[in-house]
């Protein structure tokens, strides 16, 4: 498959080159897409500021039939798309199905939400005056998305923009451009106006420099590394652009010794294997009450032994990929650290790297300490180090010492102690016997250097808006 950008209701190809697309469980080549940089960005904004103010004045209940089209395409494509996204991302089918049934989600639900934008009538302090708060959208949105997630992430952004009114130009990673591509396809199909949704791929540097720069963008999101996300945010200075950013997390998981071990290993497994462990919220080192490490070890030593790791195309197979490697030895790297540190592996720990695909086993560690990398670095990985803890007190110390605020989860069958653990962690998202809390209709988002701002719920539709306030003198 070779995709092209998509620009003012246009397909092309203009670039200095093309960027190949790797498959990362084969190493072999899938498509192509077009290298565009400044120029290309440039024109998508300008097509996007030129339709806004048409697209502005539709009303919410026409923005939504157009977003419920787009829903029920991609639905009703959700296994072609799938399988472009294992091609690309690597990721299990039956995972990149998931997440195009995720991706629709965030559409319907904000095709309804962007009619519930509501405005108010504030009482004014004297008889001849009037006040009324009004909300409008913020102009043309700038996005540029992950490669893990590359059709959620874009429809997370995208979605509550259109509801809100905006105009949007997309930025999908260049590893795993063509399911962007595809979506827009569809997209275009759904009927949006030609500059309404705009697409361009290439080099993020040159295309984010035009996107932090250009005085039409009027919001910044970005789902990436907290590095990137810090760099996005002083270009934005210049022009005071609106930013949500959604960056790195280093997510603990709890386990209190009153947990149902069954229900807790459950939801270890769903958060932190996910995507072969390379999720922003997947769980990244346990802390388990020492009266139970040993019975609850066993228990995800077993259920992690049964992942099967393969090419997400093949039956079956539970565990893809990683997805470059670099992502390869940073796993190796970790593990390697762990091991000399005095951690024992009671499963895993050994991976297959050739022809440009690698492959690393579910790991489970145990005897983890916080002078290891794996406790303190965010792994990207299918590996679960296993710390034990005596008090609440002491986890929750553990779980806040990071910088990162993403994602946090616990287990406890106590009301009393779970309400201490959800109050005090400071994560921006808590799972409360729960491993996979991401929904459509919830706010995501973090705390401290995880980012600004929430996608998702109602917040996520207030990200794209901006509050004028008219004070009427009679």
């Amino acid at each position: 498959m070779n995709g092209k950008h998509y620009i003012d209701g246009e397909w092309t190809d203009k670039g200095n080159d093309t960027i190949k697309v790797m498959n990362p469980a084969t190493g072999e080549q899938v498509g192509t897409v077009p290298n565009g940089g400044e120029a290309e960005a440039t024109a998508a904004v300008e097509a996007a500021a030129a339709a806004f103010p048409e697209w502005s004045k539709t009303t919410a209940y026409e923005r939504a039939k157009l977003l419920m089209k787009w829903h029920d395409l991609l639905l009703e494509h959700k296994e072609e798309i799938g399988e472009i996204l294992t091609k690309e991302m690597g990721k299990p089918l039956k995972e990149a199905i998931g997440e195009i049934e995720y991706s629709a989600s965030f559409i319907s639900w904000f095709a309804e939400e962007g009619k519930r934008v509501y405005g108010r009538t504030v009482p004014a302090s004297s008889d001849s005056k009037r006040i009324q708060v009004t909300k409008q959208p913020v102009g043309v949105v700038a996005s540029i998305t992950p490669w893990n997630f590359p059709a959620a992430m874009m429809a997370r952004k995208m979605a509550p923009a259109l509801a809100a009114g905006c105009t949007f130009v997309s930025k999908p990673a260049k590893m795993t451009p063509l399911t962007a591509v595809r979506v827009f396809e569809l997209a275009e199909e759904a009927g949006f106006p030609k500059g309404v949704i705009n697409l361009v791929t290439g080099s993020a540097s040159k295309i984010g420099k035009v996107f932090t720069s250009h005085p039409s963008v009027r919001k910044l999101t970005f789902t990436g590394s907290t590095e990137i996300g810090k760099e996005l945010m002083k270009q934005s200075s210049e022009t005071m652009i609106n930013l949500s950013l959604e960056l790195g997390g280093h997510a603990p998981i709890i386990v209190l010794d009153d947990a149902d071990l069954d229900k807790a290993v459950k939801g270890v497994m769903a958060s932190k294997f996910r995507n072969a462990g390379q999720t922003c919220v997947c769980g990244n080192r346990i802390y388990v009450q020492e009266s139970i490490v040993d019975a609850f070890s066993e228990k995800l030593q077993k259920a992690a032994g049964q992942l099967k790791v393969g090419n997400g195309l093949e039956e079956g197979v539970d565990i893809g990929p990683l997805v470059d490697k670099d992502g390869y030895e940073k796993v190796e790297r970790h593990v390697k650290d762990a091991v000399e540190k005095g951690a024992k592996v009671l499963v895993g720990g050994d991976g297959k790297a050739e022809n440009d695909a690698y492959f690393y086993n579910p790991t489970v560690l145990t005897g983890a300490n916080e002078g290891m990398l794996v406790m303190f670095e965010e792994t990207f990985g299918p590996v679960a180090p296993i710390m034990s803890f005596k008090t609440d007190e002491e986890a929750v110390k553990l779980a806040n010492d990071t910088r990162f605020g993403l994602a946090s989860y616990f287990f406890t069958e106590s009301m009393t102690r779970g309400t201490y653990l959800a109050e005090h962690l400071e994560y921006g998202i808590v799972g409360w016997n729960d491993g996979a809390p991401s929904a459509a209709q919830a706010p995501f988002g973090g705390m401290k250097e995880s980012g600004i701002g929430r996608e998702g719920g109602q917040e996520g539709l207030e990200a794209f808006l901006e509050t004028k306030y008219i004070s009427i003198q009679l």
